[in-house]
């Protein structure tokens, strides 16, 4: 069983339409996903809800939900069969609640929309992850998905920029697309809507379906930075690679004793770069 955790503090950047779209296209490939929905709006589990009997079954556990009369793990287990487990988390997550979040995850998916608030939002959260949630590069467990994009413009440049000087994965690249709004309202995902109407975004999955099933050298590598951004990107990504091979568990454990330094002191120390500014 592959537990998968979309994660990103930022409100509005995608987890839920990529939570329920990797439990269609599982479900729809012969699988038997359960959705896990932490988040206390509900949309995860609204979207099950909308499925009719004759899709394949998503099954879906209300986490937000709290029982008193039952105990937690009971509250949480999940059918013997299932094969994926997708946890919708919560926005506004703290940082302390990672490393329980994040626990005996195989795959971590970021998602990021291409806006400067967010691109500084995914900074901090790969800081935290790497520093409070102990997540090592070298485990190939965090892939950033470049959300709602749209090519040939300023931000989309700008984002893929930052994104070549974190030194992880970007496994996907996904279009600003009004087929996730449609489907969304239908209970549906994209691999479930007709071929002729989705492949393009369809086509846009297939390296984080990739990059799930195997390791980094199975999954396509990350599109190419802009030309605009080719100049300047290849020394920062190289300067944030060579960190992140020389930073070892202590050294990350020192820089958790200092979490009253500015945030800049714990993104170098991560191994990240301040976000970039839009130009």
């Amino acid at each position: 069983m592959q537990r998968i955790v979309v994660l990103n503090p930022k409100g509005g950047s995608g987890k839920t339409t990529i939570a329920t779209n990797l439990a269609s296209y599982l479900a729809a490939h012969g699988h038997a996903p359960v959705l896990m929905d932490f988040d206390p709006q509900g949309s995860s589990l609204r979207w099950v809800k909308k499925r009719k009997p004759t899709q394949p079954a998503v099954q879906v556990i209300a986490a937000f939900e709290k029982d008193t009369r039952t105990t937690r793990a009971f509250q949480l287990r999940v059918p013997e069969e299932t094969t994926h487990v997708i946890v919708d988390t919560p926005a506004a997550l703290e940082a302390r609640q990672l490393p329980e979040m994040t626990r005996d995850a195989h795959k971590i998916l970021v998602p990021v929309l291409p806006s400067d608030i967010d691109i500084h939002a995914c900074s901090r959260c790969i800081r935290d992850l790497l520093l409070v949630g102990k997540i090592r590069r070298d485990e190939d467990r965090i892939g950033v998905i470049a959300n709602r994009i749209r090519r040939n413009t300023l931000i989309y440049q700008a984002l893929i920029r930052f994104l070549h000087t974190l030194g992880i994965p970007i496994v996907a690249t996904i279009r600003d697309s009004q087929n996730y709004v449609r489907a969304a309202e239908l209970g549906v995902g994209v691999h479930e809507m007709k071929s002729y109407v989705a492949h393009e975004d369809i086509e846009q999955w297939e390296p984080l379906v990739s990059w799930l099933a195997g390791p980094r050298d199975a999954a396509q590598g990350p599109p190419a930075a802009p030309p605009q951004a080719a100049a300047a990107a290849p020394a920062t990504a190289t300067a944030a690679g060579t960190a992140a091979a020389g930073s070892q568990p202590a050294a990350e454990d020192s820089a958790l004793q200092e979490a009253d330094k500015p945030a800049a002191a714990d993104e170098a120390r991560a191994g990240l770069t301040p976000a970039l500014a839009i130009a």
